[in-house]
């Protein structure tokens, strides 16, 4: 009986994951909101099995881990704009500035105001740090276009910002875990530095190029046309390229999130007006907007069941720190003088939606060491929670008034010409 439940619980809210962009197209909520919601109140209902990350930790980190690399495969086909220092501009500066001064600020309040041991301050630091690329649809771009300069800066900064840094926050993850292990000696920091820092990375984004570099030439310009898969467009090879790069680093011991973000944007490269890449894109997208709506199902039960029976009101301050003040301040800031203007960067730094990534990376350490692991669920999950409420609510609505604002300016510069936005 337990099990046939399951099954309509799976079914209907993969139908409902279908339907409900649909229907909440101007309403100022969305897919992450409704399930999450809907999974406290499955929580609440007697006789169904409790969730309980916390005792199964290896399946939570495989879960996750699967839902993060498909919707890194997704945003990397989606980016339009070709790689480059000065194309990226945003992205880089979100990566090298916004986000280690995230995870210090959240480290240092997490120590000073909830008493965490640093080991475990760092991890919350590097767990909560990471912009999501599955909860943050609304301000990201949408499929791929066929000309370059389609995307506007907040979409395009969010995405491959979401991009980039879960593998990018990975080696503070790993610091974490080597303090909580074998304590801050100068072997220990040594070895991170040359392992998890250095070779990891390196390993991570060789294997996504040299993976999309192979398969983009293999797909698009093969002398084989039976090898020419681009020409018989089949969206699931997205997956066959995402579990491949993946693989392969992970093997190798490099960053398997970095390789299929960077296979991602290699391919995509490779051929980029190709309308394959829809295809793709829109077969990851749907596989993602499935997975996704069962894992909120899951965390909201688990919210529900007591994920946050740990938490205090230091360790919420904490989060709501993170959510409303530190990353909004230190985006803005990482941001001054790149493109767009005040209001474009204010939304950029305001919209670093935590989730699915942030569950990963912590279920992942936990793990490998030693953790107050109720305490940092409970702060995980009340910091993602309250990003899912507050960036869900607010972002569609500020998205819409920034673009009815960049049409307006269009006209007004160039009355025969509307800029482009690609949604």
């Amino acid at each position: 009986m337990l099990y046939a439940v399951l099954f309509a619980l799976a079914g209907g809210s993969a139908l409902v994951a279908a339907m409900l962009p649909r229907v909440v197209d101007r309403l100022p909520v969305n897919l992450p909101m409704t399930f999450l919601a809907c999974g406290v109140l499955l929580g609440l209902v007697p006789g169904l099995p409790a969730v309980k990350p916390m005792e199964h930790e290896a399946v939570t980190a495989h879960v996750t881990e699967i839902v993060v690399i498909i919707s890194l495969m997704g945003a990397g086909l989606a980016l339009d704009r070709p790689v480059g220092w000065r194309r990226w501009a945003s992205t880089w500066r979100l990566i090298l500035i916004a986000m280690p001064l995230t995870i210090a600020l959240v480290a240092l309040a997490g120590s000073a105001l909830a008493g965490l041991p640093v080991a475990a301050a760092v991890l919350l630091g590097a767990a909560l740090a990471p912009t999501d690329p599955v909860l943050a649809s609304d301000v990201q771009v949408g499929e791929p276009a066929d000309d370059e300069g389609t995307e506007d800066e907040v979409r395009f900064a969010l995405t491959s910002e979401a991009g980039l840094n879960d593998g990018a926050a990975f080696p503070v993850v790993h610091l974490a875990v080597v303090l909580a292990t074998a304590g801050a000696t100068a072997g220990a920091l040594g070895g991170w530095v040359a392992e998890d820092l250095l070779l990891r990375t390196v390993v991570g984004v060789a294997v996504g190029l040299v993976v999309g570099k192979l398969l983009g030439a293999l797909f698009f310009r093969s002398a084989l046309p039976a090898l020419r898969l681009a020409d018989d467009v089949e969206g699931f090879t997205a997956l066959a390229v995402t579990f491949l790069a993946y693989g392969i680093a992970e093997l190798l011991h490099g960053y398997g999130f970095l390789a299929v973000f960077v296979a991602a944007c290699t391919i995509r490269a490779a051929e980029r007006s190709h309308g394959a890449h829809r295809v793709a894109h829109g077969f990851v997208e749907q596989v993602e907007r499935m997975l996704t709506s069962w894992l909120l199902l899951l965390l909201g039960a688990a919210l529900a069941d007591g994920l946050l029976s740990a938490l205090t009101w230091q360790l919420a301050v904490v989060g709501t720190l993170l959510v409303l003040v530190i990353r909004p301040a230190v985006g803005y800031l990482s941001l001054l003088g790149t493109r767009g203007g005040p209001r474009e960067r204010t939304v950029i730094a305001a919209y670093g939606v935590r989730g699915v990534g942030s569950l990963f990376y912590l279920s992942w350490a936990l793990g490998e060491g030693r953790f107050p692991a109720d305490r940092l669920w409970a702060a995980v999950g009340f910091t993602v929670a309250l990003s899912v409420l507050v960036h869900g609510a607010s972002a569609a609505p500020v998205v819409r008034r920034l673009d009815a604002r960049r049409r307006r300016r269009a006209r007004s510069e160039d009355p025969g010409e509307i800029a482009g936005t690609h949604v």
